[in-house]
């Protein structure tokens, strides 16, 4: 007897751990498919589970009810054969027997393991892995506090004077601003249209999604119902995927936003993170790529037309569709008459006015300048920071400057272009004092189809007589002086197996000339014989001191480079003469005055750092000279194109002998201005037309006058070291010397050295 009971009390114990370990299995199970499956996909899974799994216990109920008790069967179907035709009832106690013994043996298999297997089922569905799903699916969601953090802020390129000029993104221009810079026709206008009861409500509107619900459902209209806060968290921290998950998340999303944010920072959030079309998001990149100012700037007709983008910025986009922008600007308009933001004469008065668009080709201004900055930025902090640090550029651009000057020499190279064959011209005006760029245009027109995107400023082009200044002021450095006599006559040079035999502009050969007649009329002859005493190497020095970048002595270098033979930057150029006008200070060309970063900080800032490579005398005798218009007639006449009334101003110009390049540069004390005119790939421009003054110099002119325009004379400041000797002897003749190299006679001419002569 006992060993019955123990053999009893065993199985028992069997069975309850078979049962403990069936129901332990099926949590492991399921919460298995919890870690794997998203929530709402979990949700479709245990529908799926469920259905199959009711299936599958009731045909395990029947078939092991089947294995279980043959004889039960046959109970069952004698029951029907009695029920149907109808036997003779069989005795109660057989039949109490009958279904006693199937109880007996049914209920282990029928009703017990399947149901272990159900029960643990629900149990574990409800109590553990429902909550654990929910709690699992709650973590994952995005926290509200990286609204305020995630976006890559774009980089903005200024002019001196806070304008726009570009912005460098990847994807999206995104410039935040504080709601207190946003006019309150901006912020009424975005509330009217979108979210009326934004202030009121706690970040969802339940009628509105059911509303809007409704009618997608049994209308088969699209309607919103998202609060702003809703837009927000759609916008910037979920997928644009549209599902029953997605949009219960956006629902409980919001409620957090609401919980973390106040509603003015919530509003703020939106108005900066919001697509307003193509590249623009946010108002303030809005405002700047449809009406190119500043959002803080916006009126209430163009408030009313923003805020009607979001809702479909390419369906509503002035750009597409004028008229379609304007219908939509007046339901914006009406709904903000009828909340009472803004009277109906207001209303009336902003829906008839004309908008103004920015040209589509004005997201970038001064282009090439923008290029000449970014690769700048780029060499200084690297592309990641330039495209995503959200940095803020002030450039030395002046865009007033600027425009102006792109205007003449568009108008000027379209007008005399076909006659010169010319097809491109080139400027840069520089800050003589600072080195900064004020205005820079690498060619005639930058979206030209045809080389419009060349930047002629950063090629290598041949200087012609334009690098001679570079030359005598090597000259006047060795003890030379304004009223030295050179010999312009015929002379020959071999090197290499090769003779050399220099020739002037002119073709003819003007005897004894002083040095300041030789440089001023851009003789040939004179400089070639100055150099060759001087020394080739010697010159190549100075002008990398003075600003020529790509220059390296090698034996490539030969006499002719004072003549132009080797090529330079247009831009190093200029900044050579700019380095003359500065008193022979060198200051690298600066286009950045300071940098910005994202918070507010200022890290860089234009050092000024300067560098004496000229001596100041002998800078302003190379002025001095190259602003006499006196000593020039010879070649030029007396009312050139090299003359600014009212002005004094150093100006020379240059023509390559194959007349692929001309040039003009001249400079003021506080000015230098540069002109290139030629052909991109290097075609001659006219043999009989183009010369020294009829090519660059027209457009410099113009340019000179403008950028002077309004301004007073500003005559080069004598140094200390020179001084004006008056040869009362003489016709009171006057020469300006260094100290210590005055000739007692100014009318005794006599002849420089020998090496000169050869």
């Amino acid at each position: 007897m006992e060993s019955c009971q123990i053999i009893r009390m065993v199985k028992k114990f069997l069975s309850f751990l078979y049962k403990s370990v069936l129901t332990l299995a099926n949590l492991l199970v399921y919460l298995g498919l919890a870690i794997i499956f998203p929530f709402e996909k979990f949700l479709n899974l245990v529908v799926f589970l469920a259905k199959n799994l009711v299936r599958k216990v009731s045909s395990i109920k029947i078939k092991r009810a089947e294995i279980a008790w043959p004889k039960f069967r046959v109970a069952l179907r004698l029951k029907s054969r009695v029920q149907s035709v109808k036997l003779p009832k069989l005795p109660k106690a057989k039949l109490r027997k009958g279904v006693k013994l199937a109880k007996k043996f049914a209920r282990p298999y029928l009703i017990g393991k399947p149901a272990y297997f159900v029960y643990g089922t629900l149990f574990s569905l409800v109590f553990i892995v429902a909550p654990y799903n929910v709690y699992t699916w709650y973590r994952q969601l995005p926290q509200p506090i990286l609204l305020a953090q995630t976006q890559n802020k774009s980089t903005r390129i200024l002019d001196r004077n806070g304008r726009m000029l570009f912005e460098i993104y990847v994807d999206r221009q995104y410039n935040p601003v504080a709601l207190t810079s946003v006019p309150k026709y901006m912020v009424d206008a975005t509330l009217a249209v979108e979210d009326s009861s934004f202030y009121g409500h706690i970040g969802i509107r339940p009628f509105s999604m059911l509303r809007a619900a409704k009618a997608t459902l049994v209308d088969d209209t699209l309607q919103g119902g998202s609060t702003i806060t809703q837009q927000l968290v759609k916008n910037v921290l979920l997928s644009p995927e549209r599902t029953f998950g997605r949009k219960l998340k956006e629902i409980v999303l919001a409620l957090m936003v609401e919980r973390t944010y106040t509603k003015d920072k919530i509003l703020e959030l939106y108005l900066n993170n919001i697509a307003y079309g193509g590249t623009a998001w946010g108002v303030q990149s809005a405002a700047q790529k449809y009406f190119g100012k500043d959002i803080s700037q916006i009126d209430l007709a163009e408030a009313g037309l923003l805020a009607g983008l979001p809702s479909a910025p390419s369906v509503y986009s002035p750009f597409m569709d004028k008229e379609v922008a304007k219908q939509r600007q007046k339901i914006v308009l009406d709904r903000m008459t009828e909340l009472g933001f803004i009277t109906k004469e207001q209303s009336d008065e902003a829906f008839a006015r004309e908008l103004v668009f920015v040209l589509q080709t004005e997201y970038i201004r001064a282009p090439h300048f923008v290029n000449h900055v970014q690769n700048e930025l780029i060499d200084l902090y690297g592309k990641r920071m330039v495209y995503f640090g959200g940095l803020t550029i002030k450039t030395t651009l002046d865009l007033d400057i600027q425009e102006k000057v792109q205007t003449i020499v568009t108008d000027e190279v379209e007008k005399s272009g076909p006659a010169l064959n010319i097809s491109n011209g080139a400027t840069a005006v520089l800050d003589a004092k600072s080195g900064g760029i004020l205005a820079y245009v690498g060619s005639k027109d930058y979206f030209s189809q045809k080389d419009g995107n060349f930047d002629v400023l950063t090629a290598s082009r041949q200087p012609g007589s334009s690098i001679k200044p570079v030359t005598y002021a090597l000259a006047l450095a060795s003890g030379r002086t304004p009223a030295t006599v050179i010999e312009d006559s015929p002379v020959s040079y071999s090197a290499y197996g090769q003779t050399y035999s220099p020739v002037n502009y002119d073709g003819k050969f003007h005897g004894k000339v002083t040095l300041r007649q030789a440089l001023a009329n851009s003789y040939n002859v004179p400089a070639v014989k100055l150099l060759r005493s001087l020394g080739v190497e010697k010159m190549v020095e100075l002008g990398t001191k003075m600003g020529l970048t790509t220059w390296q002595f090698d034996n490539t270098f030969g006499l002719s480079v004072t003549l132009g033979g080797k090529e330079v930057r247009p831009l190093d150029l200029v900044n050579v003469y700019a380095t003359l006008a500065r008193g022979g200070e060198y200051a690298p060309v600066a286009g950045i005055l300071s940098v910005t970063d994202a918070n507010g900080f200022e890290i860089y800032e234009a050092d000024g750092k300067r560098a004496q490579v000229v001596d100041g005398g002998v800078a302003y005798l190379i002025s001095h000279i190259l602003s006499d218009n006196n000593a020039r007639a010879a070649a030029f006449g007396y009312n050139s194109e090299l003359v600014v009334p009212g002005y004094t101003v150093a100006v020379k110009t240059g023509t390559t002998d194959a007349k692929r390049d001309n040039w003009t540069l001249g400079y003021t004390p506080s000015y230098v201005v540069g002109v290139w005119v030629g052909n991109n790939d290097n075609t001659p421009m006219n043999p009989s037309l183009a010369s020294g003054l009829s090519g660059a110099a027209p457009i410099w002119n113009k340019i000179m006058r403008s950028v002077l325009d309004g301004k007073q004379n500003e005559p080069f400041v004598i140094p200390s070291t020179v001084f004006v000797k008056v040869d009362k002897e003489c016709q009171n003749a006057s020469e300006v010397f260094l100290n210590g190299t005055a000739p007692k006679n100014l009318c005794a001419i006599k002849k420089d050295d020998k090496s000169e002569r050869r």
